[in-house]
């Protein structure tokens, strides 16, 4: 008698989602890869800080855009944008490789080009969520996205120093026929991502994009469950992200006054604890509902912050961004879940783009922080911040009660269907 496979592997018994991984692994990988040695070189050949700022920043200018990508999957179909954005990253990495070979290669060139990678990458992740979503049972959605996360984070931890060797043993070139390959995998297993009938969708959709979109902001504001997961996601872009992906450089050379190495141990901590906060959600063993685990984590995650803005200890730091990172992903993730799952199927692209919009919270809390820490130094500015943050998540407890916080309610019920 052939024995079950684990509840934590029940996502891979569906053959899309068996494509999808390795396709998303690939992506990440090269995701992640790509940045690391594309900052590098901007940074060696300019020797401009400025550029390599603006680098980093068009990293982000898609969340601009996420919400049209997303009408754009509702109307043609999210496979179909899928795929296309896998092409484009293909034909972006032979641009690149080509430039290299030749000796073309120059900052502003991977500046320019980066814009184009910029509006695409952020809303590769809102792609891919809505596709399993699309595919998978509502009750083994919080897991499939725990193992999907499980892409992201792997690659922080490993693919920047995979990254880093290649590029110290084999230059530019090697590097980006590397990086090539892992694009054209990644686009070769899209292929076989389960797709779905647009045309029944796109008949009835409006003639006009904005109104396409119009409609999504009107949905989105009138779902309580929706807004609720809006705010949340935008709270800790403003008052947690900063910290790991802007201040551990501050914290580094001004609290703990340590060299930069420290700098790499931290943020491997931090993705470390991300990295275990994934495996957790994938094992589907977590029994409270998505709603309830994603405010508690939230807290849990502001409440970490508290702690470390007090904190002069390295070990003391190195465990708590441990803890941290594990929060966030307890929180990130189930509510992506609550979100996809009080979604209606024809919203979808159009909801999903739109939660992309509150990583715009994060370079807004970056530059409030500096003059604030510069005004009243880091431990009140960073407590501050994460007081504040465990102030709102903890108001949505009482605020989003009926649509978020009830044991009754669809975002605690993974047993009950999606909207239709």
């Amino acid at each position: 008698m052939t024995q079950a496979k684990p509840r934590a592997l029940a996502p891979f018994s569906v053959r899309s989602f068996r494509f999808q991984w390795p396709a998303d692994l690939a992506a990440s990988w090269a995701f992640e890869i790509e940045m690391l040695i594309l900052g590098w070189y901007v940074l060696v050949e300019s020797e401009s800080v400025f550029l390599l700022v603006l680098y980093g920043a068009l990293q982000y200018i898609g969340a601009l855009a996420s919400p049209y990508v997303g009408v754009l999957g509702d109307r043609f179909g999210y496979k179909s944008l899928f795929v296309s954005m896998r092409v484009m990253f293909v034909l972006l990495s032979i641009v690149l490789l080509g430039l290299a070979i030749a000796d073309l290669l120059n900052p502003v060139v991977v500046i320019l080009l980066s814009i184009v990678s910029g509006i695409l990458k952020p809303s590769d992740v809102m792609i891919r969520f809505t596709l399993i979503a699309q595919t998978l049972d509502p009750k083994q959605l919080v897991g499939a996205l725990g193992i999907s996360r499980l892409t992201v984070d792997s690659a922080r931890m490993a693919g920047a120093i995979a990254g880093v060797g290649i590029f110290t043993l084999f230059g530019m070139v090697g590097t980006y026929i590397l990086i090539l390959t892992m694009y054209v995998i990644s686009l070769s297993l899209s292929f076989g991502v389960a797709g779905r009938d647009a045309a029944s969708i796109a008949a009835k959709a409006p003639t006009s994009v904005m109104q396409d979109l119009k409609l999504g902001i009107q949905y989105v504001w009138h779902n309580p469950a929706l807004k609720g997961c809006f705010m949340l996601a935008f709270w800790v872009n403003v008052f947690a992200y900063p910290l790991a992906l802007g201040l551990l450089p501050y914290v580094v050379n001004n609290v703990f006054e340590a060299k930069e190495t420290l700098l790499g141990v931290l943020g491997a901590a931090y993705a470390f604890g991300s990295l275990l906060g994934s495996i957790l959600m994938s094992s589907n063993r977590i029994a409270m509902g998505a709603g309830r685990l994603m405010i508690l984590a939230g807290i849990g995650w502001f409440a970490g912050g508290v702690v470390f803005a007090v904190n002069d200890m390295v070990i003391i730091g190195v465990v708590l961004l441990v803890v941290v990172g594990a929060m966030q992903s307890l929180c990130v993730t189930p509510l992506a879940a609550v979100m996809l799952r009080a979604t209606e199927p024809q919203y979808r692209g159009r909801v999903m783009g739109m939660r992309i919009l509150a990583i715009l919270g994060l370079p807004l809390g970056l530059m409030l922080s500096g003059p604030l820490i510069d005004w009243f130094g880091f431990a009140w500015t960073w407590g501050l911040y994460s007081a504040t943050g465990v102030a709102c998540a903890a108001s949505m407890i009482w605020v989003w009660r009926d649509s978020l916080w009830q044991k009754t309610c669809l975002a605690n019920s993974p047993s009950q269907a999606q909207p239709r």
